[in-house]
């Protein structure tokens, strides 16, 4: 008889594959402009000075980008649309996700809410939020005693 290591999350994850099963098929629906909305990658880091945040939102007009800082939360909200051609196209297949899409970030006490900046390239919005000067670090000059 073989000596079996218990394993408590066992059954948890066997419940997690099974409603991921369920819900996998779910996006791809037959209409493609029905499927579900998407969420943008996005990247966040800091330094000394300020945080940043890099979205991608390819072919997503500048119009379309909303971006508000309140409360400490800064939120962008954008819409990618699905520009139909009436050139009796087939198509084969659509992966690319259409809709709008929400975003919500909590922003730490030492991030200025009135010094945020913004620019749209490449299908790469960047957000710059500056530091506020009590935040940033400041060197110390050391004295020597006689």
């Amino acid at each position: 008889m073989a000596i079996t290591r218990w394993d408590p999350y066992r059954e948890v994850v066997a419940l997690q594959n099974r409603m991921n099963s369920l819900f996998r098929n779910m996006n791809e629906e037959d209409d493609p402009v029905a499927a579900s909305n998407f969420v943008p990658a996005v990247d966040i880091y800091e330094d000394a000075q300020k945080v940043m945040l890099k979205l991608e939102v390819p072919g997503i007009d500048q119009k379309d980008l909303d971006v508000r800082v309140e409360n400490h939360t800064l939120t962008v909200k954008g819409e990618r649309k699905f520009e139909a051609e009436e050139k009796e196209q087939n198509f084969h297949r659509i992966e690319r996700r259409y809709g709008s899409f929400y975003r919500a970030f909590t922003l730490p006490n030492t991030v200025d809410t009135e010094n945020v900046a913004a620019s749209y390239n490449a299908g790469v919005l960047k957000l710059e939020l500056k530091k506020k000067p009590e935040a940033q670090p400041k060197q110390i000059p050391i004295t020597v005693a006689a």
